[in-house]
């Protein structure tokens, strides 16, 4: 991620230290493989908790959504869940990091074994990033490292589910995805959520989105609310815009 000041300086052969939310966030994450970028950002700009509340991600890697919605939030609990074992090792240092593992619950399991395994109560909120892509015969092979974060084993249907299930009558379920993915979120959802607001995420003012930001609310009934959108970058100047800018700094966030 950039626009934001930050930096990264090797911690260890493996990783690498980054900056989020204008410093106020130290990531530890893999130096090569899926690190986080905007998709986090975003994600985690677009949870907006009453204090008390409990938010849970599925599939947390090293923790840069659970940090960033913990510093912005400072009266709310996270809880992540991550299956690659380096990735759930890099978010427990990055909650002690960022002095938040008093509220910050890291969980080594995957969204495959089904929410009810974890034997905890129901969440307020469920975020997550789910891997673009269920079929590997659709892309070019990505690089081992990154396999997990690009690849759904068990298809997308297995991520919803699993947020469904997550989340309290009434609780919040908040996806980042591709753009063209947005049929069937709203497909799987909708047996059990209602209630969607879409954003469409344009990484340019004059192309399609890419992204899209949806958020449920479980047994929600209300209509569906089109957004506006979220422009990422100028086509000159700097390389954000400033509302994107802002959002990397941790001073806006993406209210639904």
């Amino acid at each position: 991620m950039t626009g934001q000041a930050e930096q990264d300086t090797q911690t260890a052969p493996s990783t690498t230290e980054t900056h989020l939310l204008g410093g106020r966030v130290s990531l530890r994450q893999p130096a090569k493989g899926y690190r986080a970028g905007m998709d986090a950002a975003l994600l985690a700009a677009s949870v907006a908790p009453k204090a008390g509340e409990r938010v849970i991600e599925a599939g947390c890697g090293a923790g840069a959504v659970l940090m960033q919605i913990a510093l912005r939030h400072p009266q709310v609990s996270v809880t992540g869940l991550e299956r690659d074992p380096f990735a759930y090792e890099l978010a427990v240092h990055n909650a002690q990091a960022n002095n938040v593992a008093d509220r910050a619950h890291i969980i080594h399991g995957d969204v495959a074994n089904r929410f009810k395994a974890l034997n905890l109560p129901t969440f307020d909120w469920a975020v997550s990033n789910p891997p673009y892509f269920d079929d590997p015969n659709t892309i070019r092979a990505p690089a081992e490292e990154r396999r997990g974060a690009w690849i759904a084993d068990h298809g997308l249907k297995a991520w919803t589910e699993f947020l469904v299930k997550s989340v309290r009558e009434g609780g919040k379920i908040v996806i980042v995805h591709r753009a063209d993915r947005l049929a069937d979120i709203l497909s799987l959802l909708a047996p059990k959520a209602g209630s969607f607001a879409i954003r469409p995420v344009h990484s340019f003012a004059d192309e399609p989105a890419k992204r899209v930001l949806v958020q449920a609310t479980k047994t929600g009934k209300a209509p569906l609310r089109l957004l506006p959108p979220l422009v990422l970058h100028p086509r000159t100047g700097p390389k954000h815009t400033p509302e994107a800018e802002a959002i990397l700094r941790g001073e806006a966030d993406l209210a639904f």
